[in-house]
């Protein structure tokens, strides 16, 4: 066997390897892969029952339940449809009522998102890409703010009274 024939052989057999290594990784990373749904297209695609998935949205003002064992039900939308969730558990801090959250969990035959996990934003900025992705493609996301339409419309500039910075002050110098 010549050295050219043997180099080859040894590339195919390394490239077999990784391919079968490629292979073993996907597969074991499709039992583990959950895919965000908004409230319109869990409505508008039918999941099956059972299916693991995020939902994201706003909670719906006047739907939160609170139950006896920390059992909790609310609703959730992005406007254009609402979708029932139960979650058992303690809910973050920042969980209220008009807030942008991302619940993770399954959707039983009744159309009820039963969440295992309850994720709120944490800050005033800030809302999960997904959630608001899916808003502004609706055209209910308000770019500035960070907040829909409605609640932005409902707040007060706070920058409206701060005084202009006094221009007597110099440049700052860097240390």
């Amino acid at each position: 066997m010549t050295r050219k024939s043997r180099r080859l052989i040894l590339i195919a057999c390394c490239g077999a390897v990784l391919a079968l290594a490629l292979g073993l990784i996907l597969s074991a990373m499709t039992g583990s892969i959950v895919f965000f749904r908004s409230p319109t297209e869990v409505a508008a695609q039918g999941v099956a029952p059972g299916t693991r998935f995020r939902l994201g949205g706003l909670v719906t003002e006047g739907s939160l339940k609170r139950g006896p064992d920390q059992n909790v039900e609310f609703s959730v939308t992005d406007t254009g449809a609402t979708v029932p969730v139960q979650y058992r558990g303690q809910l973050p801090d920042l969980f209220r009522e008009g807030q942008g959250i991302v619940a993770e969990g399954t959707l039983d035959m009744g159309g009820v998102f039963r969440a295992d996990t309850v994720l709120a934003k944490h800050d005033e900025n800030y809302m999960p890409r997904e959630v608001a992705d899916a808003l502004k493609a609706q055209g209910r996301w308000q770019e500035g703010g960070g907040k829909p339409p409605a609640e932005a419309a409902k707040e007060t500039p706070k920058d409206a009274a701060k005084p202009a910075a006094d221009a007597t002050l110099g440049q700052r110098s860097e240390r």
